[in-house]
């Protein structure tokens, strides 16, 4: 498991080499992440190999979220001074995400509909 952990994170590594040798806006991990894909396509051994790390992994994800949540506390009198800003930020960008969501599947139904069905959707 420690061997495949290492490969995840080569890819990483190798993703933010690229990232910052280039002066890529890009996150280096989203780099790395495309090249593991492009490598498991082209040799699906690897991501048989990688997979009982990956599934070690997905199943600990919680952990991940801590450090984010003492960033929070730590910061608590900055969310304070910003709470209206950041309250304002929160439900616009929610509710703009609900509705291009609910546009682009309306727009994906009609076009994925077929002619029988169009008919039978008139009336």
């Amino acid at each position: 498991m420690i061997p495949a952990l290492a490969i995840i994170l080569c890819f990483q590594l190798i993703g933010e080499t690229i990232s910052r040798g280039l002066g890529l806006t890009l996150p280096g991990p989203v780099i790395g992440l495309v090249l593991l894909v492009l490598t498991g396509i082209a040799r699906p051994r690897v991501i048989e190999y990688l997979r009982p790390a990956a599934l070690g992994l997905l199943g600990n994800l919680s952990l991940f979220f801590v450090p984010a949540g003492v960033g929070i506390i730590a910061h608590l009198g900055q969310f304070a001074d910003n709470a209206l800003g950041i309250g304002l930020a929160l439900i616009v960008s929610t509710v703009l995400a609900i509705g291009v969501g609910a546009l682009v599947f309306c727009q994906v139904a009609r076009l994925t509909e077929g002619p029988a069905q169009q008919g039978k959707s008139d009336g």
